[in-house]
């Protein structure tokens, strides 16, 4: 595998081939890249529309759907919010969070998963996000599931874990940036907390993955493709087997610094009251356990919130 470039993977592929190929990316990257998902084209541009029609509403309203005390987990979180955990600047970022309605009275449907807000504009804002999560939902399923298999587990194994898990997809707004913005960048460098994160591309370029040797590698999907990564969670269950790659957002330069960028990752996460404990397959004498103590998905989530300054 050339460490330099990232593989293009079909999801279309003979189910154990694709397993083997995307376990060899994330091995060498913590990423892959994945066309042939499945995902409705039409469904797609909608989105990308409608993320630029709510981040052009005046601030205003925007900030209307901000909920106090919720730490950012359903709509909206202003410009300059969110750090990077250790970074000295907050980033150059707004963003908004659709996550998954739990029925009334659902033992999960706490402030950790409280119900969606809907904004009164764009219109047709919630008919197109509502399918779009249910589409990342399911093709998240379908990526574990080959993982699973990667790693000697049923092909199942995943989904007791991550049924009604807290699951969010995040809009997010990188303004144009400006000469007076110090230190700061579009997105510090950061792992990602939660199982997997599946990306749809951006338009504009950016997006960069730290590799072993320690240069920054630029990630940029073909067209339709979806970016995949390891989050945290799943470098934990597999004691680092699938490493939690460090990633950013890098600012553009000349004139492209003018231009806004959009992205819109979901940040697939396991069950609120799911308890970590290491795959037994994952721990060898090379590589003992990290991780001895369970933690509950919630405590360990709330725990880097707070690291990154959406929970105080």
């Amino acid at each position: 595998m050339d460490l330099q470039t990232l593989p293009v993977l079909s999801l279309a592929d003979e189910p154990q081939r694709f397993s083997d190929e995307i376990g060899n990316s994330f091995r060498a990257f913590g990423f892959a890249l994945v066309r042939d998902h499945g995902i409705d084209s039409k469904l797609i541009a909608d989105a990308w529309r409608l993320t630029a029609e709510l981040f052009a509403l005046p601030e205003e309203e925007k900030r209307s759907y901000l909920l106090q005390g919720m730490s950012g987990a359903r709509g909206y979180t202003p410009f300059r919010t969110e750090i990077a955990k250790g970074a000295q600047e907050t980033d150059l970022k707004e963003f908004w969070h659709v996550g998954r309605d739990l029925p009334a009275g659902h033992p999960l449907a706490t402030s950790s998963m409280p119900p969606n807000v809907w904004p009164r504009r764009p219109e047709g804002f919630r008919e197109v996000f509502e399918p779009l999560f249910a589409e990342f939902d399911r093709v998240g399923s379908v990526i574990l599931s080959r993982i699973a298999v990667h790693l000697g587990l049923v092909a199942d194994w995943f989904d007791p874990a991550i049924a009604d898990g807290n699951s969010v997809l995040r809009l997010l707004h990188y303004p144009p940036v400006g000469p007076d913005q110090g230190g700061a960048i579009r997105a510090g460098a950061h792992e990602d907390i939660n199982l997997i994160t599946l990306l749809l591309g951006a338009e504009e370029a950016g997006l960069e993955l730290l590799a072993k040797d320690g240069s920054w590698l630029p990630v940029a999907p073909p067209e339709g493709a979806v970016v995949i990564n390891i989050g945290d969670m799943l470098q934990r269950l597999t004691n680092h087997v699938l490493p939690s790659t460090t990633h950013r957002v890098r600012n553009p330069a000349g004139a492209r610094a003018g231009h806004s960028r959009y992205s819109m990752p979901f940040f697939l996460h396991l069950r609120s009251d799911f308890r970590f404990a290491t795959l037994p397959q994952c721990v060898s004498t090379e590589n003992p356990d990290r991780y001895p103590v369970s933690i509950s998905a919630d405590d360990y989530l709330q725990e880097r919130l707070r690291e990154i300054g959406l929970k105080k």
